[in-house]
């Protein structure tokens, strides 16, 4: 053998391999039915679970790089997926303590006259921006610079939509309007 050539022998032709990595479609499709169980038997509500369970496959999604290369990828999802289901119970059971709180605290809640349920309803049938400048106007007595700075336009947007509101309500209710009373 010339010297520039190189034997190699058996030991040096092993390869290294790597584990095979399972795709993550066919763990998804293994894991996530057992998942949603695992999370609705942590939190009780199935909606819930099904969002945990996403949001931990999800999570292994992101890094499947990693996490497939695992011993054990579905331990992985499945811690993933208790610290959720914990997180979860733990804001649930703040909520309810701030409800309780709040529950004692009646506030007395703005009504609108039941004289003025055929006005309400017909507001409520106007474009979105109009509804909301006439109630602006008429139930907080916001001037139109308030109501353009609440609803994020211009003075005379709101004057647009306000006359033009204000001219449909009058035609549909049957009353007179005058032109230019803002």
């Amino acid at each position: 053998m010339a010297t520039g050539d190189r034997e190699t022998g058996p030991e040096l032709r092993a390869v290294v391999s790597l584990p095979a990595v399972e795709s993550f479609e066919g763990f998804y499709a293994r894991e996530y039915r057992l998942l949603v169980a695992f999370a609705y038997a942590l939190t009780g509500s199935r909606a819930h679970a099904e969002d945990i369970a996403q949001e931990a496959m999800l999570a292994a999604y992101r890094r499947w790089d990693e996490v497939g290369r695992l011993e054990a990828p579905h331990a992985w999802v499945r811690k993933v997926c208790a610290n959720m289901s914990v997180s979860f119970v733990r804001r649930r059971i703040v909520e309810a303590r701030g409800l309780l709180r709040l529950r004692g605290r009646r506030t007395e809640v703005a009504s609108l006259d039941d004289d003025d349920a055929s006005f309400w309803a017909e507001v409520r049938r106007l474009p979105k921006r109009q509804a909301q400048c006439i109630v602006l106007c008429y139930v907080y007595g916001c001037s139109v610079s308030e109501m353009a700075e609440v609803l994020g336009c211009g003075d005379g947007s709101v004057k647009k939509h306000l006359a033009r509101a204000r001219s449909k309500l009058a035609t549909q209710l049957g009353t007179q309007h005058e032109e230019g009373a803002l």
